[in-house]
């Protein structure tokens, strides 16, 4: 059964476009791209962390609005911002006592609307 469902995936005649694959090589991604990539994915995989993501997009928050409107424990918030902040996702900046995080850039918000249409569109 596992060879029948597997023959719907794949060509039923091995054969391939030289240009089309000649193309893709040649304009491969590097390696040092496609890690990144895969690590920013890799954070972005976590719900805890599209949550936050979710409440930055409306407004810069400290890590105490967080734990709040999360219901979560700061220290808990504070690793997750840690994650965020090594991926690039989020950037903080004091302001007296408080430290706040927003968004790092619109890359980072493009990124997260074009994925939030992607699971809204039916």
């Amino acid at each position: 059964m596992g060879d029948k469902e597997n023959s719907k995936d794949t060509c039923d005649l091995f054969s391939f476009n030289p240009e089309a694959v000649d193309c893709i090589k040649n304009n491969m991604l590097s390696e040092k791209e496609i890690n990144n990539m895969s690590e920013i994915f890799k954070v972005l995989g976590d719900p805890t962390r599209i949550k936050i993501l979710y409440a930055l997009e409306q407004e810069e928050l400290c890590v105490c609005d967080l734990a709040i409107s999360l219901n979560m424990k700061v220290s808990a918030v504070s690793h997750q911002l840690r994650l965020l902040k090594k991926a690039s996702l989020v950037k903080s900046n004091r302001s007296g006592k408080y430290v706040y995080y927003q968004i790092d850039d619109e890359h980072v918000e493009a990124l997260f609307s074009r994925a939030l249409e992607h699971v809204q569109h039916d």
